[in-house]
């Protein structure tokens, strides 16, 4: 296993807030327009573009620009590399 602590560190930082990790579980049905993830929040445009922004820079998310909108969905790469982190630290618990 490759052990990129810098990368898994981006990705629990990005994750240490309520806020973002419910976007992450929003995206996890698909695509989504950052319109209809602000319309779930009781936050400003420019507060939901810092989440994104740190979802988006940890590797966890990724964003295309469609007309005037962006839309958002999961990095399956970097969800996988972290899960492959966690299921190894698991079977490595002595049980």
């Amino acid at each position: 296993m490759n052990k990129n602590y810098k990368q898994y560190t981006q990705f629990m930082k990005a994750l240490g807030d309520e806020t973002r990790v419910k976007i992450l579980d929003m995206l996890s049905c698909g695509e989504l327009c950052a319109c209809n993830i602000l319309e779930e929040f009781h936050i400003t445009q420019p507060t939901l573009s810092y989440h994104m922004k740190i979802l988006s820079e940890s590797g966890l998310i990724k964003s295309r620009k469609d007309g005037i909108w962006m839309k958002y969905s999961i990095n399956k790469d970097s969800l996988d590399l972290l899960t492959d982190f966690f299921e190894k630290i698991s079977n490595n618990i002595q049980k």
